[in-house]
């Protein structure tokens, strides 16, 4: 039984929580029945502490190969009667949006909460897309939390609305949200919540033609629903200045209401202007909006991300007819990157026209060296990379993907030419080699595989084309935390999910030309990618090595061994350029191992035998 708060806790207790546990928290007082995802960063502490609580029969947590199936699971879910909560990350919903799109027409009785974890500033990701734009897009209710305690009321008000509503509803955060630490005032855990029960109509769930346009209407007036809602949410502050009566108002929106109010406060300026925070943010609550416009001459509106708020603002006040002028992005604000109060300071005093308060800071240190992202020493696709290099170097064309092993594209690696997205290495390098004529390596790891590597490779094999995949199979979900995937063993697994066998799901989609080496094992990995460089068609190289901080952690698996320099000069030196593990260092001309970072592996004494040697931890 556990005893974490997030689980026990109670009405009038107070707890410090990440934001994404305070979600956790908000869906246990909501009664969600069901959880299914894709782990992706911002968004993976939310199902894994679903996982760590266990939740002791209240909700059922799926961990699934992609965000199109965590979609799928969790609308059927709530088709079934259940409250359900799917998360990812913001380009997730990319891969989500062709079942989100539907289950707002048809409705889902039982409710369902879509979390989307955006990334302003790519801290993680490949884009810094505003899933803003999915809310109106697809007709979502939407909420932005911008503390740990709104984190958890929203989230319950969000499963009130979806099942109020019977439709989807967005909640939305960004990285400072999701991974922000805040106080957290507790409600009570209720019983567990009754199901809705299921009635067949498939005038309604099987959209057709006829059916969809009946449901569209029906969409539209639930969005009608959720406007009048939003006018009077709680969520939606307008708050007054304590002295006089200006005529200066500032809308902001999302997580630039935290900005705002640190900004008002370092300023002085509380006093200068009115604020309209809105926490509900879509569908606009107009009335509200334009209540507040009719007070103002001047409206600056603040939003981290694309200029949505600010346009419909200006859409509204010329419908209304309201002589305001509205001012949103420039130089200092614009669309890219994140916000902060320093950047908001600036944009407020240029506003205001007031002077800037000095913002002490301690000074920053410029010879500082440079730390680029790095795989871990020990990582065993360095040693597949430095192989593939030593067979290839730079006659083949490197196709990569999204996990660990993109970190490869820096040299001396650099075995990562080109990039779009989740399993794109299969299909954009089979296309990229159909039309160059260049060989072509792609790389791609065993959680992204099942994720939407499969079908590339099918299409691979149905189109005759011309690639050699290598699957960097280190038996975990390793960049986003360790999560499960199809491809674990077994005993990790353990009851709540099926291991499945990478080589078999390969020979199974029409692969003949198919090979499983170690990835420590240089000697193999290398002969096996001699034997099919000069081979056309299809080919897949599976090396599989634990990650190496999985095998620490949780199959609690250490090395009894380290490496240590044995004879000084070329031979090391050139091992420290073509494999640069991170547990090597210079000693004036001489080459070191740090001992406290060498995992072991022993790759070094595979490539200069006679400057390694091994000695015991």
């Amino acid at each position: 039984m556990s005893n974490d708060p997030l689980l026990r806790g109670a009405r009038g207790e107070r707890h410090l929580l990440l934001g994404n546990e305070a979600i956790v928290r908000g869906a246990l007082e909501a009664g969600v029945h069901m959880v299914s995802c894709y782990p992706g960063t911002p968004s993976s502490e939310v199902a894994d502490t679903f996982l760590r609580l266990g939740g002791e029969g209240r909700y059922r947590l799926e961990y699934s190969i992609n965000e199109k199936v965590a979609m799928e699971v969790a609308a059927g879910g709530a088709l079934g009667g259940a409250m359900s909560l799917v998360a990812m990350k913001h380009v997730g919903l990319n891969v989500a949006a062709d079942p989100l799109f539907t289950s707002v027409y048809i409705g889902l009785p039982g409710g369902l909460v879509v979390l989307t974890a955006d990334d302003p500033g790519c801290h993680s990701s490949q884009n810094e897309q505003d899933n803003r734009h999915y809310a109106r897009f697809a007709s979502l209710p939407c909420f932005e939390p911008v503390s740990a305690q709104e984190a958890k009321e929203m989230t319950r008000e969000a499963f009130r609305l979806a099942r109020e509503l019977q439709q989807p509803v967005m909640l939305r955060t960004t990285t400072r949200v999701s991974h922000m630490r805040g106080p957290v005032d507790f409600d009570d855990l209720p019983a567990p919540q009754p199901k809705v029960e299921f009635k067949r109509d498939p005038g309604r769930f099987v959209p057709v033609p006829a059916v969809a346009l009946r449901r569209h209407a029906a969409l539209d007036a639930n969005m009608e629903k959720a406007r009048q809602i939003a006018e009077g949410s709680r969520f939606n502050v307008e708050r007054e200045p304590s002295g006089g009566q200006t005529r200066l108002g500032v809308i902001a929106s999302g997580v630039a209401r935290n900005y705002l109010a640190d900004a008002l406060a370092s300023g002085g300026w509380e006093d200068r202007v009115r604020v309209l925070e809105l926490g509900m943010t879509w569908p606009l609550p107009n009335d509200l909006i334009g209540a507040f416009l009719q007070k103002c001459d001047r409206v600056l509106v603040l939003e981290e991300g694309a200029d949505l708020l600010e346009q419909s603002v200006r859409a509204l006040a010329q419908l209304r007819g309201l002589n305001v002028r509205i001012e949103g992005k420039d130089e200092t604000l614009s669309g890219r990157g994140e916000y902060s109060t320093t950047l908001v300071l600036r944009r407020l005093a240029a506003w205001l026209d007031c002077p800037c308060p000095a913002k002490s800071a301690r000074p920053v240190e410029t010879d500082l060296p440079g730390r680029p992202p790095n795989l871990c020493p020990g990582c065993s696709h360095r040693a597949v990379y430095y192989a593939v290099r030593q067979v290839f170097g730079d006659d083949a064309v490197y196709s990569s993907d999204i996990g660990c092993y993109t970190l490869g594209l820096l040299p001396p690696l650099r075995t990562a030419d080109f990039l779009v997205c989740m399993g794109s290495s299969v299909s954009a390098g089979s296309g990229f080699a159909r039309a160059s004529g260049k060989p072509v390596v792609g790389f791609i790891g065993d959680s992204t595989f099942f994720h939407s590597g499969m079908t590339g490779l099918a299409n691979a094999v149905f189109n005759h084309h011309d690639l050699l995949l290598v699957i960097l199979d280190n038996g975990t979900t390793a960049m986003t935390g360790h999560q499960p995937n199809p491809g674990m063993l077994q005993e990790m697994l353990g009851d709540m999910s099926a291991h499945m066998d990478m080589e078999a799901v390969v020979r199974g989609l029409g692969v003949t030309e198919c090979a499983k080496v170690r990835a420590f094992n240089l000697k193999a990995v290398t002969k096996a990618l001699e034997e099919m460089k000069g081979k056309p068609g299809v080919r897949v190289l599976i090396a599989e090595e634990p990650c190496v901080l999985y095998a620490r952690r949780r199959l609690k698996k250490a090395q009894p061994q380290v490496a240590e320099v044995a004879q000084q000069g070329a031979e090391a030196l050139r091992c420290l350029e073509q494999l640069a593990c991170p547990a090597f260092y210079r000693q004036g001309d001489n080459l070191a191992v740090d001992e406290t970072l060498c995992s072991g592996c022993m790759v070094c004494l595979q490539i200069a035998p006679t400057a390694f040697k091994a000695k015991k931890r």
